[in-house]
């Protein structure tokens, strides 16, 4: 009967001790609401401190993480960068895959932090198995209402709102055929790249509604909306982005590299809308959309075919297909951008311009409520 005993106190023995197992295996919720697995090394915070940076496992997504204009957003990148920047330290974003790469790599301790989107678009954040510290920072920081503060940032920043400029009107002076008071220099400068001087006059007032003083939030400046980076790229000091016949020079300089990038394309006025895409969106971007129209055994030539995978890498399985080396799009702006362009540009076109351009004429700001411009 001893003995019987001695077995049924170690049966019970094991058992709580499986159940003890059990429990530290079991994952935690993290306050945002998805799952993390419980930690237990001891690696602090101070390391991450010291070494400056973050690493940060994600995959490309509206939600999650993608390259605008020069500049990264997605809710779950401001997110984190919001983080970052209380502790003092920099964000290093590793793009992967799918997510089974993003939880293979957040166990082998490659990375501080893993970004991706739950159902419902949730915000997720996995933390590495051996940074409790870290994990404890988060969570004194997080608040839920972050994310609708960061989501209201983000929105502002990919409005029109968040570009300072003044709104002229599209036509200086239409009987005169007066354009803006710009129009020597687009006539200067187009021929150059054999355009119409006339498109290039409807390209900048799509950029700045032809404000020499327009910038972006972004950092885009001038009448034709040059990046800083870009103009270290071109030449042009950054003192001169403001300055009218230097920027347009900068852009036409631009626009040449990027009708040279897609040579492949021999219609020229197929061409031209490839170009402005590129302007606009990225040609890595232009690119990806080609290879998903050739995937798909459409013309990756023709723009009308292109455009609408312009549109489609804003869809997941679009932007992730094995075929799109540069992940998410907000095709809808550029798609827009090039339409909106070639649209007033056809009307530039049915307006008799002046034979001698008059640079002299001021132009007439739009302020009268009723008379609202399309930009």
């Amino acid at each position: 009967m001893m003995r019987k005993r001695i077995y049924i106190h170690v049966f019970a023995l094991l058992l709580l001790c499986a159940a003890c197992k059990h429990q530290q295996d079991e994952p935690q919720l993290t306050p945002w609401g998805e799952e993390q697995d419980s930690l237990s090394a001891d690696f602090d915070l101070e390391q991450i401190v010291g070494n400056g940076e973050m690493i940060v496992l994600t995959m490309t997504g509206p939600e999650t993480y993608y390259d605008y204009h020069g500049h990264y957003l997605g809710t779950q990148y401001l997110l984190c960068q919001r983080f970052a920047e209380k502790i003092g330290v920099g964000l290093r974003v590793e793009v992967c895959r799918d997510s089974a790469e993003m939880v293979r790599r957040i166990k082998d301790g490659e990375a501080d932090v893993a970004l991706f989107a739950g159902r419902d678009d949730r915000l997720a954040w996995r933390i590495g198995p051996d940074k409790p510290q870290l994990e404890k920072e988060i969570k004194a920081w997080f608040r839920p209402q972050l994310i609708a503060e960061t989501r209201k940032e983000e929105q502002y920043l990919l409005s029109s709102r968040s570009v300072r400029r003044r709104v002229f009107a599209p036509m200086l002076n239409a009987k005169g055929g007066v354009i803006s008071k710009y129009d020597a220099q687009f006539q200067q400068h187009a021929r150059r790249i054999r355009w119409d001087w006339r498109l290039l006059a409807a390209q900048c007032y799509q950029e700045s509604t032809f404000d020499s003083q327009a910038r972006s939030w972004a950092g885009a400046c001038g009448l034709m909306q040059i990046m800083p980076s870009t103009a270290n790229h071109l030449g042009l000091a950054h003192s001169d982005l403001f300055d009218a016949d230097k920027n347009i020079a900068a852009a036409v300089k631009f626009i040449e590299e990027l009708d040279g990038h897609f040579r492949d394309i021999p219609n020229r006025t197929e061409r031209i809308k490839f170009v402005l895409a590129a302007y606009n969106g990225g040609s890595y971007h232009v690119r990806d959309a080609m290879a998903l129209t050739r995937k798909h055994g459409r013309d990756p030539h023709r723009w009308n075919d292109v455009s609408q995978y312009i549109l489609a890498l804003s869809q997941p399985q679009y932007y992730n297909d094995p075929v799109v080396k540069n992940g998410y799009m907000r095709g809808t702006e550029t798609e827009d951008y090039v339409r909106r362009i070639i649209s007033r540009w056809n009307g530039y076109r049915g307006i008799k311009t002046a034979a001698h351009m008059n640079t002299t004429g001021v132009p007439q700001k739009a302020h009268h409520k009723k008379k609202k411009y399309k930009i």
